[in-house]
């Protein structure tokens, strides 16, 4: 329910919109000066303010003014007589939301009152949804403690409230956008600003310009409108140009002037266009080599590479993993409905000797599927893609180069006795493909054995998916039946 303050020295008024409010669903507190109007107004919670402007004492601009000034955020929407609009246009020019002349017909203030109402909800939200992304992007904020990210931190740190250009690279997946939007709102100059990506490699390059600095309308087929570019867009924010090295040379040329001069012109204009604007770009490639092979502008390569901001991958982080875990399972949890999972010790060291081309992106990715795959509340080496299954029995493939330390994963410590004889190496030689397909169908016809044919439970033992041993089960023309 909307709370409504009335100021109003004139008692009908004052009870004809009491009665209209409160059958409207308003809840109405009534002030018949303006002394009681800021009292009230100090002391409750207030939606919405209609003030008479001329009152004898305390004025409705002096009522206007407190409201304006303090942090209610309430509209205030002034009623006034015909001879005094001049003086409720100056209320508007001083913050007020509209005004009313006197007399005037219900259905038309509530007209007002729901569009103030409308666009007070918009702007709380908006307040709301600053101070969230500002809580979720502190550097603070970021995963992991390993003393490269420690090293990111300290960087981020340093720069946020500087207006530099920042380029930072990093294997993809490692989350350079998520830096970029740190940097922007950990304590910037711009925080309150917008934060305009754009995906250089994701747009054509025949639209990427129009993307960048907006066109006219009718300048190209299709142009059916004038359109504003993320420049524009970016005005007294950021705008990150992801995967710039993918800009075509003509696009540099352009960005380049942009950065120089801070203007520009829309595709097919004439007017040239002033912006303030931060750049933050990223890149995967090294675009100091792509400079040297001629593939990128120097100038401009310099131009954005003010301050280096380098991402390690997730491989060289390692010590990272369970943090990171940690947080994707609690995310995923939540999005799911679900008691949160653990990771068996046995899959985490599977998930430690993985090298993550992927990176943290990969991980996420990993995490989420099996928040919908596995019901159970641990996650075990059985339940892991098959690429992780081949990290936990690498020494039988010795193609892999995993260590025996994957035998402990998956829980096969009875087999060391056997395989120490079958893996040494005879005096003449040994042929070490064969050697490997005789060792590999020997331990999956033990295990058969061992578990009397039922392949779910051998593949358990082996460390491998049921799919995979079948599959293997089938080129390598074993069949057992269950007993």
């Amino acid at each position: 329910m909307h709370r409504a303050l009335i100021i109003e020295d004139d008692d009908t008024v004052r009870d004809v919109l009491d009665a209209f409010l409160k059958e409207k669903g308003f809840a109405t507190l009534l002030a018949v000066t303006g002394e009681q109007g800021l009292d009230l107004l100090r002391s409750e919670e207030i939606d919405i303010i209609l003030t008479d402007l001329v009152m004898p004492g305390v004025s409705g601009m002096d009522v206007l003014t407190e409201a304006t000034t303090s942090r209610l955020n309430a509209p205030v929407i002034v009623m006034t007589a015909f001879g005094t609009v001049q003086t409720a246009v100056e209320a508007m020019k001083n913050g007020a939301f509209d005004y009313i002349t006197k007399p005037f017909k219900l259905d038309e203030l509530m007209i007002v009152i729901e569009r103030a109402l409308s666009v007070s909800k918009l702007k709380k939200e908006n307040v709301m949804l600053k101070r969230q992304l500002k809580k979720k992007y502190n550097f603070k904020g970021l995963i992991g403690d390993s003393p490269p990210m420690q090293a990111v931190y300290e960087l981020i740190e340093k720069i946020a409230d500087t207006d530099s250009t920042v380029m930072i690279t990093g294997e993809s997946g490692t989350g350079k956008e998520l830096i970029a939007k740190t940097i922007h709102y950990n304590n910037s100059a711009r925080a309150q600003g917008p934060f305009i990506p754009l995906n250089c490699a994701a747009i054509p390059k025949d639209l990427l310009e129009s993307e960048l600095f907006g066109h006219e309308k009718g300048a190209f087929t299709g142009a059916i409108n004038t359109r504003i570019g993320r420049f524009e867009l970016a005005q007294k924010g950021t705008l990150f140009l992801d995967e710039v090295g993918e800009l075509d040379p003509s696009l540099q040329v352009k960005l380049l002037r942009v950065l120089q001069e801070r203007e520009f012109e829309r595709v097919g204009g004439m007017k040239t266009i002033k912006v303030d604007v931060r750049i933050l770009a990223a890149t995967n490639r090294d675009l100091e080599l792509a400079t040297r092979e001629g593939n990128f502008r120097e100038d401009l390569f310099y131009r954005l590479n003010v301050i280096p901001l380098h991402l390690p991958p997730l491989r060289s982080r390692a010590e990272d993993l369970p943090l990171l875990l940690a947080h994707f399972i609690r995310d995923f949890s939540l999005k799911r409905k679900r008691e949160p999972f653990t990771f068996s010790p046995a899959a985490v060291q599977c998930l430690v000797k993985y090298q993550w081309p992927g990176n943290v992106r990969e991980l996420e990715n990993l995490v989420e599927r099996l928040s919908i795959l596995v019901s159970n509340d641990i996650v075990n080496v059985t339940d892991l893609p098959d690429k992780f299954h081949q990290m936990t029995f690498g020494d039988m493939e010795l193609e892999q180069g995993r260590s025996d330390e994957a035998l402990d994963v998956v829980k096969a410590k009875e087999f060391r006795t056997e395989l120490g004889s079958v893996v040494e190496l005879p005096a003449e030689g040994i042929n070490l493909n064969h050697a490997v397909s005789v060792m590999e169908r020997d331990l999956i016809l033990k295990a058969l054995e061992r578990t009397g044919g039922v392949r779910s439970r051998a593949a358990q033992l082996l460390g491998l998916n049921r799919t995979t041993l079948l599959e293997k089960m089938k080129k390598m023309g074993i069949e057992m039946q269950k007993k």
